[in-house]
């Protein structure tokens, strides 16, 4: 618990006692509050897909990955194939996936919207590459009416999801081409794929 508390995770206040003893408990800050399913903005669903031991053990992979030439990342080398296409066969992973994102996006979205409108304010176009089911593409193209807003994906992924006036859903290949928009969003990824790629290149 003192671990977590020096992280901010918890808090330490003075509990009021009859004997006039001094004693301690912990409360929830604003970072643990965000697994509170509750919560209006919780990331609960996130962390489970981190936690899943699928995503888990490709770390136990690193060292294998590295000597290895051919897969793009260590969940390759250990699953054989890459996340979104295992999850296409896994129906519970495919939801997990989705749940996860969809939460990261209702948060992610209210800090910019209540701190950085800006971003969006000057632009007529954005495609959002790895949008997922849309919960952050549906927030912003919401808020902002005027913008043409894509929200680019696998075909599987965005199949069947409906747009609206300024919301649409397209479905396709980012490393084959990406539809053409002012500016283009990346949030989640595209850091995780480049350090890995990053690092392999480096050390090997």
């Amino acid at each position: 618990m003192r671990i977590l508390v020096h992280a901010a995770f918890f808090s330490i206040q003075s509990l009021p006692s009859v004997d006039r003893e001094e004693r301690e408990g912990y409360s929830l800050t604003p970072a643990s509050r965000l697994l509170l399913k509750e919560e209006s903005l919780n990331i609960t669903p996130l962390f489970l897909v981190f936690l899943d031991p699928i995503m888990l053990d490709p770390w136990q992979n690193m060292s294998k990955w590295l000597r290895n030439e051919n897969d793009i990342n260590p969940f390759q080398t250990t699953h054989g194939k890459m996340a979104y296409e295992l999850a296409v066969e896994d129906p519970k992973l495919y939801q997990s996936i989705n749940e996860g994102m969809a939460s990261d996006g209702r948060l992610v979205a209210s800090v910019i919207l209540k701190h950085c409108k800006g971003i969006f304010e000057e632009l007529d176009s954005v495609v959002y590459v790895g949008g997922g089911t849309g919960t952050f593409a549906k927030c912003i193209a919401e808020a902002f009416p005027n913008l043409s807003y894509i929200n680019f994906d696998l075909p599987q992924v965005v199949k069947g999801l409906e747009g609206s006036k300024n919301l649409s859903f397209v479905g396709g290949d980012m490393f084959e081409t990406i539809p053409k928009a002012q500016a283009v969003l990346f949030k989640v990824f595209i850091p995780y794929y480049t350090c890995l790629l990053t690092l392999k290149s480096l050390i090997i």
